[in-house]
């Protein structure tokens, strides 16, 4: 089932259409705007357009960030299970 949300980013109105839950697509956008708004205040530009580049940039090294925090603590992760059933192997012998 498809849905629309409209919601405000940057003091523009958008229609957002797809089958996430409006409340989330709120959250995401108030999140985008935010960014564009931090960005805002500490650059020259009144580009829109080059403010929401920059947002985007801000936004995915965030999530690159994250995404590479998400692997380490997965490697870290399965080296102390494989520890652990080690252990376990031995202490069975």
């Amino acid at each position: 089932m498809s849905g629309r949300v409209d919601v405000e980013i940057f003091g523009k109105v958008y229609t957002v259409r797809g089958d996430k839950d409006p409340e989330y697509v709120r959250r995401v956008a108030e999140f985008v705007d935010r960014k564009m708004r931090e960005i805002a205040q500490v650059t020259e530009t009144v580009s829109t357009s080059r403010i929401a580049i920059l947002a985007s940039l801000n936004i995915a090294d965030e999530l690159m960030t994250v995404l590479d925090e998400s692997e380490e603590l997965k490697t870290r992760m399965r080296k102390l299970t494989q520890r652990i059933e080690e252990t376990l192997d031995q202490e069975a012998s």
